[in-house]
């Protein structure tokens, strides 16, 4: 009999920067293969992500938690008190989840856990259905605003949702 290993959300430390910056770029290999090109994220480095991410754990005004199963990261969640225009006093700054862990639950475990069911702003890749129908199944709704984010080379349109 295989074992069976229970999702487990827990605060990120620094130790998990590694596994975190793994699944940042897996997911976003996943997640945006049709909205940027396949060269830029093949790419991506996992290195230089992860030092980014032991920084963003070592911050003290953020929050940065994992999803576990076993001993592997399938997923991750960063929160925090809002950057720019807010228009919530909490701010979703990124969530994602491995795509075969898609529909476990991880994702909204992950979710209730950065920010709770209270007022909340996070920006959302446009033509991104998947994740928008997640934020809306959770109370957020666009709000109108559009940001263009740049990302390395090229870039990409983002919705501000608020709920």
């Amino acid at each position: 009999m295989g074992t069976t290993h229970a999702l487990i959300v827990r605060p990120a430390d620094v130790r998990d920067a590694d596994a975190i910056a793994a699944v940042h770029v897996q997911a976003w290999r996943e997640a945006y293969a049709h909205l940027l090109p396949a060269d830029f994220l093949a790419a991506l480095d996992v290195d230089a992500r992860a030092a980014r991410w032991r920084g963003i754990i070592a911050e003290p005004d953020g929050d940065v938690l994992v999803a576990t199963v076993g001993d592997a990261v399938i997923g991750w969640a960063s929160a925090g008190p809002g950057r720019g225009d807010r228009p919530r006093d909490r701010e979703l700054e990124g969530i994602y989840v491995l795509a075969e862990h898609h529909g476990s639950g991880a994702g909204q475990a992950l979710l209730d856990a950065a920010i709770g069911t209270g007022p909340a702003f996070l920006w959302v890749a446009d033509r991104n259905p998947r994740a928008e129908a997640f934020y809306r199944r959770n109370g957020f709704e666009c709000d109108g605003t559009v940001k263009h984010e740049p990302i390395g080379p090229h870039g990409l349109d983002a919705v501000r949702m608020v709920r």
